[in-house]
């Protein structure tokens, strides 16, 4: 059985940073592009960052220069340092993995990114 979990949300100051961690377990994830999504009240969920499995990462627009993802499938893990952190930030953060063929797909529960002093 695939389980997808996240750590590392909190509340963080304005220009501050974290580091999200997603571990995949219940299967081999080296054929699969891995990503962040995230939420915020009364949004919809929206790409952060994505990375395929040949290690290309995509950033939406507005975390371009700030934040980066990085995968390791030794450990079937991918992780997102975010820097600069900025009050727009503030989300429920999900992992997402989605096989090459796009017949699997699997989400974590999420993790609270609060940015706020």
């Amino acid at each position: 059985q695939v389980q997808i979990v996240e750590s590392g949300g909190g509340l963080v100051q304005p220009g501050g940073s974290l580091k999200l961690s997603c571990a995949a377990s219940g299967s081999v994830f080296r054929s699969y592009t891995m990503a962040w999504y995230r939420q915020a009240p009364g949004s919809q969920r929206e790409l952060v960052a994505k990375i395929t499995s040949g290690f290309w990462p995509t950033y939406a627009d507005s975390v371009k220069e700030r934040f980066t993802i990085l995968r390791d499938d030794a450990k079937s893990t991918v992780a997102l340092q975010m820097n600069s952190l900025k009050p727009e930030d503030t989300a429920v953060y999900y992992c997402n993995v989605k096989h090459e063929s796009m017949r699997y797909e699997y989400w974590g529960q999420g993790t609270q990114v609060t940015v706020s002093s």
